[in-house]
């Protein structure tokens, strides 16, 4: 991608960006689960190192990632926006294989299925009864239907000189994806009063803001002009 005209970055910002945000995707995917779904990892914070008990939140690791980009594109004076539209394009395929291994693993299974659901299936640990499998239902969604989006606008349109176009698609696309399998997801155990209560998940209530912001990012981006071809950033 970055070998196309008109990148606004190098080679050398991209190396930079994958160490940073895989700091952030840690760092803030831990912190983040920790703020949104278990409080209780703050009154013994060592535990916020046991990421082999698992807890991570996309949605802290999504702040994470965004605090790097911020990070690496003020140090290298290259564009914020621009840079995270070429990020995104690639972020579906992370969860694609996330959620394939949510689904290998045998977590974050999804609600209780009826009997019209025959590819429904039973869980270790979830009980005796047949579920949802939400994680493929997220693979397929969040990933996959996104990739091809994505990759599309990128690479048959001129989506990528407009600014923000692919931050806006992504993030949209997203949260309506991700907005939508919470029907079928178990919420969190520590969460089901909240989601009973409130009428919907966790997940879901944090995918409403990003669906704001999507949609304020394609709108901005379509009523402004592309802009035209620009000097590939050097190495």
């Amino acid at each position: 991608m970055i070998r196309q005209p008109g990148a606004p970055l190098a080679q050398r910002h991209v190396d930079d960006l994958f160490f940073w945000c895989t700091i952030g995707i840690i760092a803030g995917g831990r912190l983040g689960y920790a703020i949104f779904y278990g409080p209780q990892l703050f009154l013994h914070p060592l535990d916020l190192f046991k990421l082999w008990e698992g807890g991570m939140s996309f949605h802290g690791g999504l702040i994470g990632v965004l605090l790097a980009i911020t990070w690496i594109t003020r140090r290298a004076q290259i564009s914020f926006l621009r840079t995270c539209d070429y990020v995104a394009v690639c972020v579906p395929f992370g969860l694609l294989f996330g959620r394939l291994a949510n689904f290998i693993n045998g977590e974050l299974w999804g609600r209780v299925a009826g009997p019209d659901v025959p590819w429904a299936m039973v869980f270790p640990g979830a009980g005796s009864e047949p579920r949802h499998p939400s994680q493929l239902y997220e693979a397929g969604l969040e990933g996959l239907v996104l990739a091809v989006v994505l990759l599309t606008l990128f690479w048959k349109t001129r989506a990528r000189w407009r600014p923000g176009l692919l931050v806006g698609v992504f993030t949209l696309g997203y949260a309506l994806a991700r907005f939508t399998v919470e029907f079928y997801r178990e919420p969190d155990a520590q969460l089901e009063d909240f989601a009973f209560r409130t009428g919907l998940s966790m997940g879901q209530w944090l995918t409403v803001p990003m669906m704001l912001v999507g949609l304020f990012f394609v709108v901005r981006a379509l009523i402004r002009p592309a802009q035209g071809s620009a000097v590939p950033a050097t190495a």
